[in-house]
């Protein structure tokens, strides 16, 4: 069983608008105008790659895939009323 990750809300934020991003890509038939998802999707990477989590010691112990697997479960999580 793997330990829990508790990761900054900003964070599992901006990996949800990633993974919203690169699906409208990938949906996006070819020829439709993908330069502002591509954009979208280089600043939302930017900003995952730059969070302050990463800079503190145990940041990296966590790895890269779990904020992406807790970004996901968030997802499928019914929405929060009031959240935005």
């Amino acid at each position: 069983m793997r330990p829990p990750f508790r990761f900054p809300e900003d964070l599992i934020t901006l990996q949800r608008a990633w993974q919203q991003t690169y699906a409208a890509l990938a949906q996006a038939p070819a020829g439709a105008g993908t330069t502002a998802l591509r954009r979208r999707l280089i600043i939302l990477s930017g900003g995952l790659c730059a969070h302050p989590y990463w800079a503190a010691p145990a940041g990296w112990r966590a790895g890269g895939v779990e904020p992406r697997r807790t970004a996901r479960d968030h997802s499928s999580a019914p929405e929060r009323e009031g959240a935005a």
